[in-house]
């Protein structure tokens, strides 16, 4: 017999195809399978069987089921080499797991999932690991700075750093989904063109206020929050800032008397 409309695959893949959003319960198993994406990780195939692995539950909807031969051919195709950045991969997973249900045909989906491993990789790299990975380090060390103990430095990179990176996990499975094969509309988010860029100037900030209270701290000084190691903390990045504006316009020797002589004066004063 046919079956009922909740256990006919059929029915099922064609109330998935026509959603504006990816189920919530198909998301939640997709998402979680996400986050062990590199548990097969090889040198032959790289995430490859990963991207079989979080693919998978969405291929169950598949005409015949498990069982058919739909599902067989998908699974297999899904489970070949593949190259991305782990916390970006689920826009393939998103966008495989729609082509596959929409049955594009197969040849054109492993043209488009081969395009998809080099800006998946370049894309995540500029963002996590130069631009994020980076500026929550620095919110760490600055906590450091500030006296917090061992325990909310590590609590303060763990919150801030997951928070970004399970959200970015998760957007990339749902704009993948969304999106199907049109994914490069995805890879335009301005977030991802120019998140890295306005990271950097934050984490210049960042790095010029934490390094000096950090150092402080690690010598023994006086609380941050004193006069003298707090005037140091933010003098820094705006004497950075002040030497970004004069590039080209002033010589280095110049500036170097100007430091050396305002350290003098301090020094005659105190």
């Amino acid at each position: 017999m046919g079956g009922t409309p909740s256990s006919n695959p059929a029915v099922l893949t064609s109330q998935l195809v026509n959603s504006p959003a990816l189920p919530a319960a198909l998301r939640a198993t997709m998402l979680l399978r996400c986050l062990a994406i590199q548990g097969s990780w090889n040198y032959e195939i790289l995430v490859g069987n990963g991207m079989g692995f979080c693919v998978e539950p969405a291929l169950r909807r598949l005409p015949g089921g498990i069982d058919g031969p739909a599902y067989k051919a998908a699974l297999a195709r899904q489970s070949v080499y593949f190259n991305a950045h782990p916390y970006l991969a689920g826009l393939a997973v998103g966008a495989l797991a729609r082509a596959e249900l929409d049955q594009v045909p197969p040849e054109r989906i492993e043209r488009f999932r081969t395009a998809l491993c080099g800006p998946l990789g370049s894309v995540g790299d500029r963002l996590v690991w130069a631009a994020w990975l980076p500026a929550c380090s620095l919110v760490a060390i600055l906590v450091f700075g500030l006296g917090a103990p061992p325990l909310g430095v590590l609590l303060a990179f763990l919150i801030l750093y997951n928070i970004g990176h399970l959200g970015l996990r998760d957007w990339a499975l749902r704009a993948g989904w969304h999106h199907g094969l049109r994914v490069a509309q995805a890879l335009g988010h301005p977030v991802l063109q120019h998140g890295p860029r306005y990271i950097g100037r934050v984490s210049a900030v960042l790095g010029g206020l934490a390094l000096p209270l950090a150092v402080h701290r690690a010598i023994g000084g006086e609380p941050p929050l004193t006069p003298v190691p707090l005037a140091v903390s933010v003098a820094t990045p705006v004497f950075a800032l002040v030497l970004v504006r004069l590039h080209g316009r002033a010589e280095g020797w110049r500036v170097v008397l100007l430091v050396l002589a305002a350290f003098v004066l301090y020094s005659v004063v105190r």
